[in-house]
Formats: structure tokens, sequence, C-alpha cells
């Protein structure tokens, strides 16, 4: 099974045309079983946004997409229209996968909440898929970010969600927000963080890229794709952290799109 992960988008005034259009021509050709879209299709959540990142998606030819509501889409009273735009389904079954969303974005606020509510259900839901991968996919990160600054917007409830993770045994949990790619291992859960597929702002990785997952049984591969340029094993971005300061990222970015 082959996973697509975009994240970030903010159709807005920070929104690249080129490098968005870019990633869904490059999407197609993958052939992607599911599309995650882990949230902040728009910048302000107002009408000319939602309609422009509507277009937009129009290209994507994904069979199933996953489409995730951010903080910014929850601004401006953009809850009320999400779902007029972007179809909803909290869980997905895919081959020997089943993929579930939590919902973390709450109205004009940055900070994200799972609850006491969805929790208990995310336990009970997962229950119900002991012999199936299980894929939790989630806006706001769970667990703070490398090279992102202070940090005050992480979901306010972390601590009870990831004891839910890891005694429910989910395999991977996607999140988005930081517009900073990494991944994190806890016990034998891993959690990738997505960066920014077409926001000019950036933190700590200064290049528009998405993740694509391989499946196979049991086993889960993540990599990093740069919009417009090659794959960098996420290895490779912990490891060489030098890679991404701002003084190299343009030489680097020009040799993988070479």
């Amino acid at each position: 099974m082959l996973i697509v992960q975009i994240s970030d988008i903010h159709c807005g005034p920070m929104f690249s045309y080129g490098k968005f259009r870019t990633a869904i021509d490059e999407i197609n050709a993958l052939n992607p079983d599911v599309v995650v879209v882990t949230g902040d299709i728009t910048e302000n959540g107002i009408l000319t946004e939602f309609k422009m990142a509507a277009e937009e998606f129009r290209r994507l030819k994904a069979e199933k997409v996953i489409y995730i509501s951010g903080n910014h889409d929850y601004r401006s009273t953009g809850y009320l229209l999400f779902k007029q735009f972007f179809p909803f389904n909290q869980v997905t079954e895919v081959d020997d996968a089943v993929i579930v969303v939590l919902s973390s974005a709450r109205p004009d606020r940055d900070d994200g909440e799972v609850g006491h509510r969805q929790n208990v259900w995310l336990e009970n839901t997962l229950s119900q898929y002991e012999n199936r991968l299980k894929i939790v996919a989630i806006h706001h990160h769970i667990i703070p970010v490398p090279d992102t600054g202070a940090d005050q917007i992480t979901i306010v409830d972390a601590g009870d969600v990831l004891r839910s993770l890891v005694k429910s045994k989910a395999n991977l949990v996607l999140c988005g927000h930081r517009h900073r790619p990494w991944r994190w291992r806890i016990e034998d859960m891993q959690v990738i963080h997505a960066g920014s597929v077409s926001c000019e702002k950036l933190r700590g990785f200064f290049l528009n890229s998405y993740n694509v997952i391989e499946v196979k049984g049991k086993n889960i591969e993540p990599k990093l794709k740069i919009v417009g340029g090659d794959y960098i094993s996420f290895e490779e971005v912990i490891k060489r952290r030098e890679i991404l300061q701002a003084s190299d990222i343009s030489q680097y970015g020009d040799s993988l799109a070479r």
C-alpha cells in the first residue's frame, strides 16, 4: 500500500501555485492508494480561499482522499464551510489498514484539543481492528518538533492521547501543523510530521515537501519528497541537520532538483 501525506497548503497570501501543482502532478504519477491531507488547507478559513482550494484539489486524481481540518481552516467560522467543500470521513479502511482521523482544530484557537470523548472513541474504534495496521491522522502535532521555536500550540491533552495511542497499539501517526518534517518513534509506533507542501512559511527545513509512505505488511517505510526534487529518508533528515540550515539549503535543493 502506498500512502501520500500532504499538509499545510495554506491557500491564501502565502500559497505557491507552482509548488502545489508540481506536487499534485508528482502524486498523480505515483498513483497512491490513499492521500491524507493533514489540515490547514486555507490560511484564514474564508470562502474565497475554500473555493481556491477546492479548485486546486480537482487536479488530484487519487481515488481515496482523506481531508482533515486544521486550525487555520477553523478561523472566521471556516468550520461552517469546511465540510461543504471537503468530505469528512473519520474511519477509512484501505487494504489491510485502517486510517482513523482525530479532529483537533477548535474555532479561533491555534492550539489543538482532542477531548475526553473523542479519546475514548479512539480507543474503542482501534480495538475493533486488531488484525489491521492502525494509522491515526491528526492536524496538530502530539509531540514537540525540533527547530520550530517555542512551542505552546501542541494539543493540550497530548499526554492522554499518547497513552491511548500506545495502549491501542497504533502503528503510525500522521501529523501536520508545524511546517517541519520530522519523525519520532515511541515504543512500536512511528509519529511522522509533514512539512508544508505549498506555503512560503517554512521552519527548520526550507523546501516545500510531502511524505510518501510505503506499507508492506506491518513494515512502514516513510520518505520525505521534495517538491520538484528528490526523496530523502527520515534517517538523513534527522542525522544531517546541518544540510537544513538556511545557508546550505539553496545549494542542496539545486542538487536535488538535478
